[in-house]
């Protein structure tokens, strides 16, 4: 093996027992941990729900965003998006599980609000409320979050 390969290789490996308990994690966040289904509609959708909170997680991780560090520019790192999210008085700073779910989190929950308050605009029709999710929305689809390529 050429060059560093060996090295990767073995870091990739070693991320095995981190993947399993950020798994865990994520199912134990949810609160699915013993659930037990027989229908496989609701089997296939339990394990949508699960992957997808554990891949959205997992891109935004500190341990697999280290991974392709070298290769990325470093002006591509500084320049994520024009929007610091991180100045919500919720965002958590510190790494782990449970502080990426409520980033992310954070980051859809405007859209979700519009969704729970459309129906109720054809009713109280409001221009302003609904020009004002507009520019929230649009700011927060600035987000660029890092995916490793390699």
């Amino acid at each position: 093996l050429q060059g560093n390969l060996k090295k990767i290789l073995g870091d990739l490996y070693g991320l095995r027992t981190w993947v399993e308990y950020g798994f865990r994690q994520c199912k134990q966040e949810l609160g699915w941990t013993d659930y037990r289904f027989t229908n496989f509609q609701h089997i296939e959708r339990w394990w949508e729900i699960i992957f997808c909170v554990y891949t959205m997680i997992s891109l935004n991780s500190s341990v697999l965003l280290g991974l392709n560090q070298s290769r990325q520019l470093e002006t591509e790192a500084q320049d994520l998006s024009d929007v610091d999210f991180s100045n919500h008085p919720q965002w958590n700073h510190e790494s782990g599980w449970k502080n990426a779910l409520n980033n992310l989190r954070l980051i859809i929950q405007p859209l979700l609000l519009f969704w729970l308050i459309y129906p109720w605009l054809s009713i109280f029709p409001n221009s302003h409320l609904l020009l004002g999710f507009n520019h929230l929305i649009a700011a927060m689809n600035q987000f660029k979050p890092y995916y490793a390529s390699g």
